[in-house]
């Protein structure tokens, strides 16, 4: 069976990466896709070879009769555009920040705008999706975590979840991540003669994605602070947890094993740290931890665009739809001189 699929926001870092991942699946066919820009059509030169730009100006009326529609838009303009969407869709998933934070106070703070529709917080699926199955197989409207966030919730949420740190203690997360998370349009933070040869932290105390990581894990004890690479993909975060008393390194790598030992996204290494290079193209996270005095420093790597956003969006569209959840996925990686 062959589901159509919709993607708005086709001329984005994200909505590439979505094109290049649906064109793999053998189940989902993309019937529809939309800029979100006012010129139509403009797309990323350097991805022209691999995807041809068919994209056209919104027409909401174009939408009826798909299965489901991902969105790649600015934080608030998704916020009022997925409302619009439900109307005629069944089933949206939303890869911006317009739902993931339920609490609506944070919203003029970290983003700028109120929110338009706090009733569709409520009931809104978070699409971190190993935690989220059973509720993603009824969702309408799914909110994909951020990139930074899931990197920090994969390992974290289970440590908290299996009583690994200590109660009370601070968690820090150092997280750094490449220029393609700061989205397409161009900054002086983020141009090549800024991040190259360079390296800085960002952000800091001020960052959208420490609300959604804070609120996510149920405490105000998590520092992040985020940090620019000068290469494109990936997040590497390292965190800093103190365990429980009497536990060690081997105690919460038992515990991560635990968790994703049925996981085909999710690798917890046995020994050593992990790096870009080993997830870049790909929806893993690979998870490795080392003792340092009275901490366990965890590091967590993940591909911005593809676990960290458009990939994740794929696993969670393969649970909505009952399919198998590596659909599509396994394959994903980029092949030699793929867009970058």
């Amino acid at each position: 069976m062959s589901y159509s699929i919709g993607i708005l926001g086709t001329s984005g870092f994200t909505g590439k990466e979505c094109l290049r991942l649906l064109g793999m699946h053998p189940e989902f066919e993309v019937t529809c896709q939309q800029s979100l820009r006012e010129e139509p059509g403009e797309g990323l030169g350097y991805a022209g070879a691999l995807h041809e730009d068919k994209s056209n100006g919104l027409d909401l009326s174009q939408l009826d009769g798909l299965d489901a529609v991902l969105v790649c838009g600015p934080h608030e303009r998704s916020a009022t555009l997925v409302p619009q969407l439900l109307k005629v869709v069944p089933k949206v998933v939303d890869l911006s920040a317009a739902y993931r934070l339920a609490d609506t106070s944070l919203y003029p703070r970290f983003y700028g705008f109120d929110h338009p529709r706090p009733d569709l917080l409520a009931d809104r699926v978070f699409g971190l999706t190993e935690w989220a199955r059973d509720d993603l197989k009824e969702a309408r409207l799914v909110a994909n975590p951020g990139c930074y966030v899931t990197s920090v919730l994969l390992p974290i949420k289970a440590l908290l979840e299996s009583g690994c740190v200590a109660e009370g203690s601070d968690l820090i997360a150092d997280c750094k991540s490449g220029v393609s998370g700061a989205g397409k349009s161009l900054g002086p933070s983020t141009h090549f003669s800024s991040v190259h040869e360079d390296f800085r932290a960002y952000a800091v105390g001020s960052h959208r994605h420490e609300p959604e990581i804070r609120e996510q894990l149920g405490t105000d004890r998590l520092y992040f602070t985020p940090h620019l690479l000068p290469v494109f993909r990936g997040i590497l975060s390292t965190l800093h947890v103190k365990p429980a008393p009497g536990l060690t390194v081997s105690d919460l790598r038992e515990a991560l094993e635990a968790r994703y030992a049925e996981e085909a996204f999710v690798e917890i290494l046995p020994e050593g740290l992990p790096c870009l290079s080993q997830v870049q193209g790909s929806n893993l996270c690979r998870i490795g931890l080392v003792g340092h005095g009275d901490r366990v420093v965890l590091v967590s790597c993940l591909d911005n665009l593809v676990k960290g956003a458009a990939g994740q969006a794929l696993q969670n569209l393969n649970v909505m739809f009952g399919i198998p959840e590596t659909l599509g996925l396994q394959q994903a990686s980029l092949a030699p001189r793929g867009w970058r």
